[in-house]
């Protein structure tokens, strides 16, 4: 009753899990590829980015102090003084004090900046678009590194069965070979061709065997966790809906292609006027009154406030040059977008001739199983009649094994070329 128990829960243990498909490992793979986190950087980094293009029309704000000593300063005229002595003056005539001191506050607000606030944000939206771009792309090509692992495995587990299934029809036969040499009508290097042939079954077994564990290792490393179950679920065969390709490369390029503009337009800012507004206000000695400062050591405060107009000349030295090489480098995104075009198109092509060969392929599979089974068993009739050798019987076998791999395999690769093509078009 307990081994009965036993037995029932571990087929509904079995029966639980359920095999591993290839859109959730897509995903695992996807969620833990340490490049996932870079969308997140590339998110933050913009909002400082904007943040910091915003600022440059908040005022700016500057506190500076000084204390110097000067080796002359202004004094009244000789003339001035003689007049103020004619007429009975008892102002004082000194001159300002060499040593002087100061403590200021600068504002100034920007009115138009000629562009180059809006250029910057633009260029801080393209390129984290471009870097979110570039993570795509990694991510694509991911993408196709596992299908090529789970599709491998699937390959290598339909090896595996079809080398157990020959395995199970040499012992069979060696068997039966052997009492045919109990019986006088086999001779003993009949016996000893089937068992070498059935040993070097089982040798590429183990070999087949090593390699899908290589394979699930992988897998599981890309997709971070232990493969659920020993078998991967074989994927459904889906429909082509466009053969327009819409690989992350192109966004890419375009986002490239975005930047590029934008820097244009930072440099076409950079000849512009700028055009703002200044306050300054300080308290020290001397102030603003000079004559009050020459009659009077003590620290005053002063301000002044304005206009100020400038335009930086010397940007149009470099102008046509970096708009040049910026042309260039467009011109350079234009022959990258032309060659992945056609290495695209070249790509859609062989795997869409792949696909339709798999087709006609498969069509005629089944049949060729049917009839090399057939022989197959008709040899191992005439071997017990004495009217075949083992050569004979081991060639049947091997065609027999190899019709059924190959319709297997033709069905996986079908599946394989299919998802690739999709994989090349993005879909």
């Amino acid at each position: 009753m307990k081994r009965l128990s036993l037995s029932l829960i571990l087929v509904l243990l079995t029966i639980s899990i359920k095999a591993q498909t290839l859109d959730e490992c897509r995903r695992l793979a996807r969620e833990h590829y340490p490049e996932i986190r870079q969308y997140d950087l590339v998110a933050k980094t913009e909002q400082f980015n904007l943040s910091n293009a915003a600022k440059a029309w908040i005022p700016q704000f500057a506190i500076s102090g000084q204390a110097t000593y000067q080796s002359a300063t202004p004094t009244f005229p000789e003339a001035f003084e003689t007049l103020m002595k004619m007429q009975d003056n008892d102002v004082e005539m000194t001159e300002i004090n060499k040593d002087q001191y100061k403590i200021a506050i600068d504002i100034s607000q920007t009115i138009w900046d000629g562009g180059y606030s809006k250029a910057n944000r633009a260029i801080a939206k393209a390129e984290a678009a471009e870097q979110r771009s570039r993570v795509d792309v990694s991510l694509y090509d991911l993408q196709a590194r596992v299908d090529g692992l789970y599709f491998g495995i699937l390959l290598l587990d339909e090896r595996i069965k079809q080398t157990k299934t020959m395995i199970e029809i040499l012992e069979s036969n060696l068997k039966r070979m052997q009492t045919y040499l109990q019986n006088g009508v086999a001779l003993q290097s009949d016996v000893d061709m089937i068992e070498a042939e059935l040993l070097t079954a089982q040798q590429q077994l183990s070999l087949v065997e090593s390699s899908l564990a290589s394979y699930r290792r992988m897998l599981e490393i890309f997709i971070g966790q232990p493969l659920k179950s020993d078998k991967l679920e074989r994927p459904v065969e889906k429909v082509i809906n466009s053969y327009t390709s819409s690989r992350p490369e192109f966004a890419l390029l375009d986002a490239q292609e975005n930047r590029l503009t934008a820097q244009k337009m930072a440099i076409n800012s950079s000849v512009r006027p700028r055009l703002g507004l200044f306050a300054q206000g300080y308290y020290g000695y001397p102030g603003m009154d000079i004559f009050e400062s020459m009659t009077s050591p003590d620290l005053t405060f002063n301000a002044i406030v304005g206009v100020r107009l400038s335009w930086d000349l010397s940007a149009f030295y470099t102008r046509n040059n970096n708009l040049k090489k910026i042309d260039v480098a467009q011109q350079q995104l234009t022959v990258q977008r032309d060659v992945l075009q056609f290495n695209t198109q070249m790509q859609t092509t062989r795997e869409d001739g792949e696909i339709t060969r798999l087709r006609k392929a498969i069509e005629n599979d089944a049949r060729i199983v049917e009839l090399r089974r057939s022989v197959r068993i008709a040899a191992e009739s005439k071997l017990k009649n004495g009217v075949i050798d083992a050569t004979d019987l081991l060639r049947k076998i091997t065609d027999e094994t190899t019709a059924i791999l190959n319709c297997n395999i033709h069905e996986i690769e079908l599946l394989q070329a299919i998802y690739r093509l999709k994989h090349t078009l993005n879909e």
